[in-house]
């Protein structure tokens, strides 16, 4: 991984990475690097965080809400693309001041993490081709299929503990969502567990070869991970969302996103 310039930023948005020995000392300020609001995301979980057609820019769900946060506190942003099985290491050893990259909010990380409020609901859901020959329609009806998820998500943690009930499925774990998709387009996997939200865009267009048959409880909600013990920036981004959630900014998101409202629920 290549070091992160850590000069002012020109720019509202730059892609960049760091090197494992690359880590900053917080500043005096309420970031990292004073003025810059830098942030690990793994660049390639859409609707979230995936790269334009260009193969440049950033968009997404987070990154239009990331970047109303920095406009909110008065800073520049600096997403930091990073793979997810190190993402919460990165924020340990301040290479980003926090993570907005769908990340749920789990007893086990609110142990080891700060996180802000949450802003938006999520569920477990299971996904086919339309048309398909498979008969199962619950993640607990896979014994004898090949079934793919993203690696160390909660997918992945839901999967396994169907496994050790006794679900005899073949795993298939893949580094980024969209390979999941792929994979099931051109037939080397049967299904898929993901993130409702996520399977929601896929599935949204009336020519999508992709149809959800099974939907788990909104249980799971996303939030902003930050190092523990950085109460003030956790404070700060609690503060803007408020601001953002009462001024409608991140319903809009959603409504451009998902085409529907998914974050109000996590409000009321």
């Amino acid at each position: 991984m290549k070091r992160l310039l850590c000069t002012a930023l020109t720019a509202l948005v730059l892609v960049g990475a760091v090197s494992a020995n690359a880590a900053r000392q917080p500043s005096s300020g309420l970031t990292l690097t004073p003025g810059v609001l830098n942030v690990g995301m793994e660049i390639g979980y859409p609707p979230f965080e995936y790269l334009d057609v260009d193969g440049k820019t950033p968009i997404g769900f987070d990154v239009q809400m990331a970047t109303a946060l920095a406009a909110k506190l008065g800073l520049s942003l600096n997403f930091i693309d990073t793979a997810w099985d190190g993402i919460f290491a990165g924020v340990d050893t301040d290479r980003y001041d926090c993570i907005i990259s769908a990340v749920t909010i789990t007893d086990e990380r609110l142990q080891r993490h700060n996180f802000t409020k949450p802003y938006i609901g999520n569920a477990q859901v299971m996904v086919l081709l339309k048309d398909s020959a498979i008969t199962a329609r619950t993640p607990q009806e896979t014994s004898g299929l090949g079934v793919s998820y993203q690696a160390e998500t909660t997918s992945d943690i839901f999967m396994a503990k169907l496994a050790a009930e006794g679900v005899n499925f073949t795993p298939y774990e893949y580094d980024k969502v969209m390979n999941c998709f792929d994979e099931l387009r051109l037939g080397r996997v049967d299904a898929i567990v993901c993130d409702s939200l996520v399977a929601f865009d896929y599935t949204k267009d009336e020519d999508s070869p992709f149809e959800i048959v099974w939907e788990g409880p909104a249980d799971e909600t996303f939030g902003i991970c930050l190092k523990k013990g950085n109460d003030a920036l956790t404070a700060a981004l609690d503060k803007a969302l408020d601001e953002l959630f009462a001024e409608g900014t991140i319903r809009n998101i959603s409504m451009d996103v998902f085409g529907r409202d998914m974050v109000s629920s996590v409000r009321d």
